[in-house]
């Protein structure tokens, strides 16, 4: 789906007035039903402008049907929401003008050209013929397809489909682009294209609602982070915010001398300092492990080992993989979670 041809609409480096950045999307509510089934069971979100929020959420958990719902393609039953300032009901036709939107799947006419596809699309959107063959000489240069151009789409590779697909959602310059899961099934290489090209268009002011399964594409591109299970918000905030709120951090202490491992466990073990009876030493790695939840327990557990004579080469602390995050809060929820028909594409 493209985007509208006029970004003046919106103001990307607009400021609420308590300081923050404005808020490019704003979802409160949000109910959606098939049939018995709550697809979403009223969904909060807050998009920031020129920011990347990341939805995460097992197979069926319902951010296929929050994107199709704010792209326009199927109404909601119950909750509001507003997308660059436009309601996803009443304003859905000045909307479509200024999203894009790559789904699960690459979404072109494969029997055209590349050229052809993007030519078509600013058709569609109402550019001139000079204007929108200009923009797809410009979009096939950006995604690096220029040499691909006049070939049909049937001969393109998996991952230059996703870059043509990526360039649509871009002939209009939307001021909102909507990406789920935007990289299934791409190499590592094409995924690291796609990723570069997300920051870049985030980059020029850009704000990106990003459906993912991908920890990694989740932790590289995302600014803050929502979680969906079966149709409601279960937690939300920056990367680091949520691994602290899952598990705290773990400290990681090398000993000057390897020999002092096992006694530098036991002190802290029998030290009774709050909250690191958990301390254990991993010999085969030379280091010792330690659970702590606040600045002042890492402070602590330093002094005590410093007082008892020990000598420290080497010390630093690691948060809970995005992995763990995901699997600690969503747990066995997401263990009967069932893929809707609607989920299975855009």
């Amino acid at each position: 789906m493209g985007g509208g041809a006029n970004r003046g609409g919106l103001a990307r480096t607009g400021h609420s007035p308590a300081g923050g950045r404005a808020s490019a999307v704003e979802v409160r509510g949000l109910v959606k039903h098939y049939g018995g089934t709550k697809a979403l069971d009223g969904v909060d979100v807050t998009v920031r402008e020129g920011t990347v929020l990341g939805v995460l959420g097992p197979n069926g958990a319902g951010k296929t049907t929050l994107v199709r719902c704010l792209a326009t393609l199927i109404l909601p039953d119950a909750g509001t929401a507003t997308v660059a300032g436009h309601d996803v009901v009443r304003d859905a036709r000045r909307l479509r003008r200024v999203i894009g939107l790559t789904g699960q799947y690459a979404s072109v006419e494969e029997r055209l050209s590349g050229w052809e596809n993007l030519y078509m699309i600013g058709r569609l959107l109402d550019l001139s013929r000079p204007a929108a063959r200009r923009r797809a000489d410009e979009m096939l240069e950006r995604f690096a397809l220029t040499e691909a151009a006049k070939k049909p789409v049937t001969q393109y590779s998996g991952g230059m489909r996703r870059r043509l697909d990526l360039a649509a959602s871009m002939v209009g310059e939307p001021d909102v682009l909507f990406l789920d899961e935007p990289t299934t099934g791409l190499d590592p290489r094409t995924r690291n294209e796609v990723w570069d090209e997300v920051e870049r268009m985030v980059a020029e002011g850009m704000t990106v609602l990003l459906t993912t399964q991908y920890m990694e594409e989740a932790e590289r591109l995302a600014d803050e982070l929502t979680v969906i299970d079966r149709g409601r918000v279960i937690a939300g905030g920056g990367v680091d915010e949520l691994k602290a709120k899952v598990g705290g951090r773990t400290l990681r202490i090398r000993p000057s001398d390897p020999a002092d491992l096992p006694l530098m466990a036991r002190a802290l073990r029998e030290s009774g300092l709050d909250g690191i009876a958990g301390a254990s030493a991993a010999p085969e790695e030379g280091q010792l492990y330690v659970p702590i939840l606040a600045d002042e327990q890492l402070t602590a557990v330093v002094g005590l080992l410093a007082a008892h004579g020990f000598g420290i080469a080497w010390i630093d602390t690691r948060l809970p993989s995005l992995d763990e995050v995901f699997l600690a809060i969503t747990g066995e929820r997401s263990a009967g979670s069932e893929t809707l028909p609607e989920e299975a594409a855009v």
